[in-house]
């Protein structure tokens, strides 16, 4: 029988971190291996210099918490410093498209990363394995090479994205980006190239053997603050110095008898939970999956919940976020009752105008420990310092630039994210661990998974493969395989219906349950290219 399992997007990071658990490790050290992987086979999609929340849940040890690890503003930012530059808004709401794009790309797109960090308290905490051997496999990658697989190459390739700049102009935008990564002509490497980056292999050894502490205020950290110096960053080391993680109980909710534990703002996880209370209320089952009306009620929920998150939800050290009334089932009952009417929400949006440059994993080991951990770059700066390898965040793009708003720009402050690194339970017994990457999109993958799980009793392989849809504007966005006689009636509603070109896509969710037995199944998402399930 299968004792442990490894869930996620990269196929060389998952075997990485099962490696792990056949030798030992727990589900901590199993994370922390496949995350550093993540960061050298993926690393448009997350790094060393990013952010995001790690779901703990280890019931030998009584731990129950997250290791939230928010990029946050360098000293340096000011609310107003770019107000005069907004042009626009990305169509999800998850960014803001300013002129000159400086928020996106280049030195000043940069905020302070928690990534490395987390990693090393999460080792420190309740690691097994030495700090040096987890880092082995990412370091062996970086220095012998990749083969650059069909998911991340496509990533690589995409010319356009509405209401922000592609990919490739990230990937290119530095001396170090266009030598490890693009041909002599200046387009990405082929499929199937081998991809090396010794840099980024000098910098994780230094990390293997001097801890994060090189990265936060040692030698790493010296040669960060010079670089920005030079190049007008608004990060300085005073900055990475100054940064903590933030160690939190979880945020509960319940589902339909289950109890739902998920990260604190500013992640999404209350996003997860204002959406099921209010879809609580309807008997989705009978509606049938992918119906309009099922798709109706659920686009409706998925509304209001970005509504609250565009108003309400940000840093909670900054905001004063009304938790307890946005996540109380009353509140929901009344959004439901509207739903029920056949009212429409209407999401603000500037008329102009998240990016899904995430990765996630679950892992699950033969203690019955789980991790659950998404991390991200953001919006990905572009920027990498000539001699580190890695390329910083871009996370300066998901502030708001007008003064005044849950979004705005403060020193120190963390922007909202979708990240929901989520565990559902039947009484105390842990049963689903599940998250994604995808920008806003995260909550409406974590959903519908969800309900495709319980509502619909789909195996969760067949829930995370089953077609979405999401609604973070007043249109709905379906998947190239929801059928357009499904759309249909919603068009007949009155609905916008927007038809992604992928098969899969809306998140990229990475789940595992766990039976009364012990029996572990895998549900790894193909949606953004790959998706992997390893049992040990």
């Amino acid at each position: 029988m299968v004792q442990a399992m490894v869930v996620s997007t990269q196929p060389d990071a998952v075997e990485a971190g099962a490696v792990v658990l056949h030798k030992g490790g727990n589900a901590v050290d199993a994370a922390v291996t496949c995350a550093f992987v993540q960061s050298v086979v993926d690393p448009l999609n997350c790094g060393i210099a990013g952010f995001g929340s790690m779901h703990l849940c280890l019931p030998s040890r009584g731990v129950h918490e997250l290791i939230d690890f928010h990029a946050r503003s360098p000293a340096a930012a000011t609310a107003d410093m770019w107000a005069d530059r907004l042009e626009g808004e990305a169509p999800d709401g998850a960014s803001f498209v300013l002129a000159g794009r400086v928020n996106e790309l280049g030195y000043q797109s940069i905020s302070t990363p928690g990534t490395l960090k987390a990693f090393a308290e999460a080792h420190g905490r309740y690691g097994s394995r030495p700090w040096s051997e987890l880092l082995a496999p990412a370091i062996a990658f970086a220095a012998d090479g990749y083969i650059l697989n069909a998911g991340v190459h496509a990533d690589w390739a995409i010319t356009s994205e509405p209401g922000r700049l592609p990919f490739f102009d990230r990937l290119a935008y530095s001396k170090s980006g266009r030598r490890f990564y693009c041909d002599s002509s200046g387009a990405p490497k082929a499929l199937g190239s081998l991809i090396r980056n010794p840099d980024m292999a000098a910098t994780l050894r230094l990390i293997a053997e001097q801890g994060s502490e090189a990265f936060y205020e040692g030698e790493i950290a010296d040669r960060i603050d010079a670089d920005m110096r030079v190049n007008g960053g608004l990060l300085r080391i005073d900055d990475l110095m100054g940064y903590q993680v933030d160690v939190t109980e979880p945020l509960w909710g319940s589902y339909r008898g289950r109890r739902v534990a998920t990260n604190q703002l500013p992640g999404g996880g209350l996003m997860v939970l204002e959406m099921l209370n209010i879809l609580e209320h309807f008997d989705l089952a009978a509606l049938g999956h992918n119906s309009p009306e099922y798709m109706r009620v659920v686009s409706e929920a998925m509304k209001i919940a970005t509504i609250d998150k565009d108003v309400h939800l940000g840093d909670p050290r900054f905001v004063d976020v009304p938790v307890s009334r946005l996540t109380d089932k009353a509140y929901a009952a009344t959004h439901a009752a509207a739903i029920e009417r056949g009212e429409k929400a209407h999401v603000e949006r500037l008329p102009n105008l998240e990016s899904r440059c995430t990765t996630h994993l679950t892992v699950v080991d033969g203690a019955g420990g789980i991790v659950s951990l998404t991390h991200s770059l953001g919006y990905m700066s572009g920027v990498i310092t000539d001699g580190l390898g890695f390329m910083y965040n871009g996370c300066m793009a998901a502030f708001d630039p007008r003064p005044g708003r849950a979004g705005s720009i403060a020193p120190g402050k963390a922007r909202f994210s979708g990240i929901s690194p989520t565990i559902v339970f039947d009484g105390e017994r842990p049963i689903l661990a599940l998250g994604a990457p995808g920008g806003t999109q995260i909550p409406m993958g974590v959903l519908q998974v969800m309900l495709n799980h319980f509502d619909f009793n789909m195996p969760i392989h067949e829930a995370v493969l089953a077609p979405r849809f999401s609604a973070t504007n007043d249109a709905i966005m379906v998947t190239a395989r929801v059928p357009r006689y499904a759309t249909a009636e919603l068009e007949q509603q009155g609905y916008r219906i927007e038809r992604s070109p992928y098969n899969f896509d809306i998140a990229s969710v990475q789940a595992v349950t766990i039976a009364a037995d012990g029996v572990l199944q895998g549900g790894a998402d193909v949606s953004y290219g790959g998706g992997l399930a390893l049992g040990v």
